[in-house]
């Protein structure tokens, strides 16, 4: 299998050069040739377990890696150092939640970071290289690259995060790790700005080469091949699933990888009637899919942080998707839009798809309900899905499965959560955070400027981060 770039660089890589290059030079994203046609093969994984079943998905995706060792790389991310199951779909109220958020950071980039660690080990060794990965998370991805890539030989992490706008347990699961090889950056921006320093480094070709710049985020296909694998683990799950019986899932969507794992799980063969896309105040997707406009706009801070984003970065492999893959039709969109702003297309997702933008209030509102009605606490970010779901019930059979994608530990975000369920609900606590607030956080603080941020990392390669932390000019902001 290879890949390319979204906007057509006419270069072919194998699956382990586009883990290691993230992004394409070109400032597309990669993607595969062609997507395997699994819809004669998953009816006989339903009793798999979760690594071996992931192993299935992946091995044509990864025709390049030596059987073994891809192997190895889902046993030892889906064993028993992942802490809890990896995908179990349980039953509440009407719907099937699927529960991503039993992994060492309590989210579900927990699926795809383990694994990506183990593929990083495994190439970086076989290469005889060293990367650098800098990332920009709006909340659960930076502790999940953390966690998943902290005791990677030959690998340094860069995170990036804006200052003041993720919840307090998620900065202090990536602050209190005090690794030599990982950098926790806190950014005086937002969300957007630091991804978008992130992909401006990234598109500097000589820096990257120079520093050897890698990534994380989900514009390593690599993420996105991992999430394609538990869509196919929450539908085998299902009662109706031998009778092949489409599903209806809702995914709370920011950066839309997600959501695309599943569009792409669809065309591999997995029956999906409708993939209903959860926003939340930030609604520049579902006004895309309503009107056709894809416009950027100011963030707003919301209930579910790690979804205040304006430009979802996986949105360009979607749009390569509605091109009918022609690289050409993806550039000319990408530039008008970097030149604009705003992208106006036909809206036409066709029936598989629904999307909706979900307000605060509706947001609490819907955690209040669920909790009073079926005794469950929903993290605000699945509460935006379930209330997405309720929206458009009627329009399918009522004997369809339908999924509700649980993406974090209701535990992360207790503040916003008590304003509507009682302070004694066991779920407002987790023991992995709890044991977290009396621990010595290391943090540093940079403008939103792509050339501080470079200057930054050059001195943490030489450096590391324990000797940037005694030597950095930049303002070293330690809060415990």
């Amino acid at each position: 299998m290879n890949y390319v770039s979204t906007r057509g660089d006419n270069k072919k890589r194998t699956f382990s050069q586009a883990v290691l290059e993230g992004l394409a030079d070109d400032g597309g994203l990669l993607v595969p040739e062609s997507l395997p046609d699994f819809s004669r093969e998953w009816p006989k994984w339903k009793n798999l377990p979760y690594n071996e079943l992931a192993f299935r998905v992946l091995e044509p995706l990864a025709t390049d890696m030596p059987e073994e060792a891809l192997r190895q790389c889902c046993d030892s991310a889906y064993g028993p150092s992942y802490g809890g199951p990896v995908a179990p779909l349980r039953e509440v109220g009407p719907f099937h939640l699927l529960e991503l958020f039993h992994g060492p950071t309590l989210a579900f980039k927990d699926v795809a970071l383990q694994l990506l660690g183990r593929l990083f080990g495994v190439i970086l060794e076989q290469k005889n290289q060293e990367l650098n990965i800098v990332a920009a998370t709006s909340g659960d991805t930076g502790s999940a690259a953390i966690y998943g890539l902290k005791d990677v030989p030959r690998v340094r992490l860069f995170v990036t995060h804006p200052e003041g706008r993720i919840a307090d347990l998620q900065r202090l699961q990536m602050s209190t790790v005090m690794n030599d090889s990982v950098f926790n950056i806190a950014v005086d921006g937002t969300f957007d700005d630091c991804q978008h320093m992130v992909k401006q480094l990234s598109s500097d070709l000589e820096f990257k080469r120079n520093h050897s710049i890698g990534a994380v985020n989900s514009i390593n296909f690599a993420r996105i091949a991992a999430q394609i694998v538990y869509y196919f683990a929450a539908y085998l799950q299902t009662p109706r699933a031998a009778e092949q019986v489409p599903a209806v899932v809702a995914v709370p969507t920011g950066n839309f990888g997600n959501i695309l794992a599943a569009e792409y799980a669809r065309r591999m063969g997995l029956p999906l009637a409708c993939t209903v896309l959860a926003s939340n105040e930030n609604d520049i997707l579902p006004t895309f899919f309503k009107t056709g406009m894809y416009k950027r706009g100011a963030p707003r801070a919301t209930h579910s942080p790690a979804m205040d984003i304006q430009v979802a970065s996986n949105f360009e492999r979607y749009l390569y998707l509605l091109a009918s893959e022609n690289p050409e039709k993806v550039r000319e969109m990408m530039t008008s839009f970097a030149t604009k702003g705003e992208l106006q297309l036909d809206a036409n997702p066709g029936a598989q798809w629904s999307a909706l933008a979900c307000s605060n209030e509706k947001t609490l509102e819907t955690v209040k309900q669920v909790w009073n009605r079926h005794q469950h606490l929903l993290d605000p970010h699945t509460s935006t899905a379930w209330w997405a779901l309720e929206q458009v019930l009627d329009q399918f059979d009522p004997d369809l499965p339908k999924i509700v994608v649980g993406t974090a530990h209701p535990a992360k975000f207790p503040d916003v959560l008590r304003q509507v369920v009682p302070e004694d609900v066991p779920d407002l606590k987790h023991p992995t955070l709890e044991a977290l607030k009396d621990l010595p956080e290391r943090l540093f603080t940079i403008p939103a400027q792509t050339d501080s941020l470079k200057k930054f990392v050059t001195k943490g390669i030489e450096h590391g981060a324990e000797g940037v932390f005694l030597r950095s000019e930049e303002k070293a902001a330690p809060h415990g």
